[in-house]
């Protein structure tokens, strides 16, 4: 904003006061005790104000600053207390108190701040950002009802891709993708909070983020060698210009499986176990009437039916969250301070599974003087998991197995028998057999400091001391258990059930303790300036961190009692322990130019130079640049006179291109390195452990390279009720690490190191419709997001001589093989005419003869390009608001996705209803079912 506006609008204000409140009386005299009062308004950045608005309280004397921010007002009393107003700030009073000169601070509103948007390394007006960066206030993550920030993100940011696996506390978290998948490698992206790359998107607490922004293009080229797969950005809340304001919040959730297979009951897998047994040239297991006793219940001790899923799920689950914090400041100090503590139940009816977590957060921001600022950010966080020993893998296979036909509980309570080592869900998810404890200690620490040159406006410089410590401690105690068979009646008809122990034959324990440090350092030197229509922002810059690590691992067996948990208590025999470290350390050189001429021509010129250890000293620094620019054409004289006024109120398009890096591989692939064996040479009494070698070494090794382009469309319709986002994308990655399959065949034994020759390549789209309106007191909003996109591998050196139809080249990353299923042998003589599998019969799955050679084996698998990565997101959000009450709804899905379905069922374990429900049989050959026979084994 120039200074004429802003002399303007503080005219406005003086106006408005003066017909409000009426004119001074002229002849007024001056108290020999008023004073004459001095001062300068600048803003966050120590730019100067002009044009601000200086009142008396209570009075229409006041004055307006000038082009160098600075006012005088004559004739003060020394009691009063001066108004501060300018438009896109907030409004300051500040007491007299006898002082002359002031220093005043002014921050912007928070309708102002909404028309920013954080990138990397600072802030830029949304009008004026060129790059394809989405954005996520705070207080819309808050509404969300997760634990877990990483799944408050999904259906809210645009090409945002969210892989859920686990539903587990303390383990929900989703893997996020950025546009997709781009690499046959690590794909994650960066994550930075508070300007520093450090782990800790999905756990940090909720109520502390001020805005999430994700960056998409070359807009992260800035993160140099770890920005290819994306960047996340989170900034959390600082204090204001305010009196403490104290805000406590409460959420109660209710959490319960989304969905739930359902399995066969006993009647239906007795017969299917028949089947089985038939079709296998043994006996049948079960009569006719047995099986009525497993339909009708009975005889729950000899012929019980258990619902393994419902014996050990309960339908509901608690979680809750309390959050505190206070917040505010002055023109010296600002602070926000919080606490928060939440707890996650388990699914399961008696759980072990639990999960607390207790956070403290406290950013302080302390104004020295007109030129330095300090900044100390402390934040600590508790990540408390308790599990049973076993598993929620472990768990979830044993419920699925489950037969029906064996009791989970017996009718008196005790725990039924198990498949195999002692896996009885009912048991193994409680604390009957023992526990595991997992304590994550999290602390990350940043001393900042801003100064503002004196004497050169818009120059400053600004660095970071930050300290991220872990210390994790999980251990895992285990004990034998005791489960029940069923063993007839014996004379009086009384049940009788045997005990044996299960699981392990003695308390064992094992612990692991790991710890690990952080340090990052960098500083800035800032340049940033309006020369009239003109405005420059610009910035060099050099980080360095280091991080380094130990950790320890100890197990001891046949504890004597399982009353005492402790190493000491455990034997000598079977001991073991192991440790080990690490260390790792990057160097960089980074900056940016940001230009633009009246908020119309825009340009961004971002870079860095960036050194990672994982490569050899002379190929460890590599530059990485990006370049973006944008057109506001809606501030051409010609869309306003002719376009504009019937299309669209604000329109602008950018481009960007942009070459990162991804470094996220095994550390020393340059090196040739060593390993201690268990075996060796023995020297007297003692073994002397021997050393092999590891790895072939590849000196030439390097990072990827991620060749981004982006066009985009930003929109205003309607006078702002409708807005519109577009984005077209298209990245080529080079260099990715994979091993070479064609040159060194697998038959040879020879194992070459990875090397640099994969190339992938994934374009799409993204879309953002918006709509809010405000009606009185009532406001509401709609908004839509859809995102598209396919990746597909044009090099990794694939095996020679494979079929075009089973190549992965060309093809999504981790598309899989599979049959082609085209129908169901109906009887001998379907067989008779089609290739087939040996020993085929009726029921049996008609395979396609893919290469048309009479005979179905491996060269018959297709290659199914659809793999469990959705190439289709949508988001959809709904919220509206009346005199303090609000509500909002999101609706989220993905399509474009497969994962094959695999079960552990026929003898060995139960059936998906689904499966057996229209499977065919010799009694119904002519019906149109449509899953195969269960007794063949062609079915997995």
């Amino acid at each position: 904003m120039t200074a004429i506006p802003r002399l303007f609008s503080a005219g406005l204000l003086l106006a408005a006061a003066f017909l409000t409140l009426g004119p001074p009386h002229a002849r007024a005299q001056t108290s020999t005790a008023d004073i004459t009062v001095k001062g300068k308004v600048r803003d966050a950045k120590n730019t100067s104000l002009p044009g601000v608005t200086v009142l008396i309280k209570g009075t229409t004397k006041g004055a307006t600053t000038d082009e160098k921010g600075n006012f005088t007002l004559n004739a003060v009393n020394p009691d009063a207390t001066i108004v501060v107003q300018f438009i896109g700030y907030e409004s300051q009073e500040l007491p007299v108190k006898g002082q002359t000169t002031f220093s005043i601070l002014l921050k912007e509103s928070e309708k102002q701040l909404d028309e920013y948007v954080v990138v990397a390394y600072g802030t830029q007006k949304k009008v004026t950002k060129t790059g394809a960066v989405s954005t996520v206030k705070g207080s819309e993550i808050r509404q969300a009802p997760t634990v877990n920030v990483s799944n408050a993100l999904v259906g809210r940011v645009a090409g945002l891709v969210a892989i859920n696996s686990s539903g587990e506390p303390g383990y929900d978290g989703s893997s996020l993708l950025i546009r997709g998948r781009s690499t046959l490698g690590n794909a994650n992206p960066l994550v930075v909070i508070d300007g520093i790359p450090r782990d800790g998107l999905q756990r940090i607490n909720p109520n502390d983020i001020e805005n999430i922004s994700v960056l998409k293009d070359a807009s992260a080229a800035i993160y140099g060698s770890r920005a290819a797969n994306g960047v996340i950005l989170i900034t959390t809340k600082r204090g204001k210009t305010s009196k403490p304001m104290l805000s406590y919040s409460f959420n109660q959730g209710f959490t319960t499986p989304t969905r739930l297979p359902e399995m066969a009951d006993a009647a239906t897998y007795a017969q299917v176990q028949n089947e089985i047994n038939e079709a296998g040239g043994s006996p049948i297991t079960n009569t006719p009437e047995e099986i009525e006793k497993f339909r009708d219940g009975s005889d729950p001790w000899g012929y019980p039916n258990t619902d393994w899923l419902d014996a050990v799920i309960k339908p509901v689950s608690m979680q809750n969250r309390h959050d505190v914090s206070v917040r505010g400041g002055n023109e010296k100090i600002l602070y926000f301070v919080s606490l928060g503590t939440l707890y996650q139940d388990g699914i399961y009816k008696t759980s072990a599974t639990k999960y607390r977590q207790h956070s403290l957060r406290a950013n302080i921001d302390a104004n020295i003087n007109r030129y330095l600022t300090i900044r100390l950010d402390l934040s600590g966080r508790l990540e408390d998991r308790n599990f049973p020993p076993r598993s929620a893998g472990s768990i979830f296979r044993a419920l699925l197995r489950g037969r029906p036909t064996e009791a989970a509980i017996w009718p008196n309570g005790l725990p039924g028998p198990d498949i195999e080592y002692g896996d009885n869900p009912v048991v193994t998810s409680t604390n009957e057999i023992g526990y595991q404890r997992d304590r994550n200690y999290v602390l990350n620490n940043n001393l900042g400091l801003l100064f503002y040159v004196p004497g050169v406006e818009g120059l400053f410089i600004d660095g970071n001391f930050a300290l991220d410590n872990n210390f994790n401690f999980n251990k895992k105690f285990t004990k034998p258990w005791t489960l029940y068979s069923f063993a007839g009646y014996d004379a009086d008809g009384e049940p009788i059930l045997n005990g044996s122990q299960r699981g392990v034959s003695a308390p064992e324990l094992e612990e692991w303790y790991n710890q690990s440090q952080t340090v990052t350092l960098n500083g800035k030197i800032n340049y940033s300036r309006t020369f009239g229509k003109h405005y420059l922002s610009t910035f060099v810059a050099v980080e360095r961190s280091e991080a380094k690590g130990d950790n320890l691992y100890a197990i001891r067996k046949y504890f004597i009692s399982d009353l005492v948990d402790q190493i000491f208590a455990g034997s000598d025999r079977e001991k073991n322990n192991g440790g080990g470290g690490y260390a790792y350390a990057r160097l960089n050189y980074f900056g940016r130019v940001s230009y633009n001429y009246r908020e119309k021509y825009l340009f961004d010129f971002n870079w860095r130079y960036d050194g990672s250890q994982n490569f050899p000293s002379d190929k460890r620094f590599g530059f990485f640049p990006g370049v973006s620019a944008g057109w506001v054409l809606s501030s051409e004289d010609f869309w306003k006179n002719n376009i504009g006024a019937n299309v669209s109120d604000y329109l602008k398009l950018r481009l960007s291109w942009g070459q990162l890096g991804n470094d996220q591989i095994d550390n020393f692939q340059y090196l040739t390195t060593y390993g201690l064996s268990g075996t060796g040479v023995i020297f007297g009494d003692e073994l002397n452990k021997a050393i092999y070698q590891t790895r072939t070494p590849n000196p030439d090794i390097t990072w990827e390279v991620a060749n981004k382009y982006d066009i985009g469309i930003e929109a205003k319709f309607l006078n702002g009720l409708l807005t519109l986002e577009g984005d077209y994308f298209y990245e080529k990655r080079s260099n990715i690490l994979a091993k070479r399959r064609a040159s060194i065949p697998a038959y040879t034994g020879l194992i070459l190191p990875d090397e640099n020759i994969g190339r992938v390549e994934n374009s799409g789209f993204e879309i953002q419709l918006g709509h809010k309106r405000t009606i009185g007191k009532f406001t509401y909003e709609v908004l839509g997001n859809v995102y598209h996109g396919n990746n597909k591998i044009l090099f990794w050196d694939e095996e020679p001589n494979v079929p075009a139809w089973q190549k992965s080249t060309g093809r999504q990353i981790g598309s899989q093989l599979y049959y082609e299923a085209i129908g169901i042998f109906r009887d001998q003589k379907a067989i008779d005419d089609n290739p087939h599998l040996a020993d085929a019969r009726p029921g049996d799955v008609i395979f396609k003869d893919v290469n048309k050679d009479s005979v179905i084996n491996d060269l018959d698998r297709v290659r199914n390009d659809q793999t469990a990565t959705p190439t289709w997101v949508f988001g959809f959000t709904m919220a509206a608001s009346y005199k303090g009450f609000d509500v909002t709804m999101l609706w989220q899905g993905a399509a474009g996705a497969k994962q094959y379905l695999r079960t552990e069922s026929g003898l060995i374990g139960n059936f998906p209803m689904e499966f057996v429900q229209d499977r065919w049989t010799k009694n119904k050959s002519t019906a149109p079912g449509h899953a195969p026979t269960i007794a063949t084994a062609n079915i997995g």
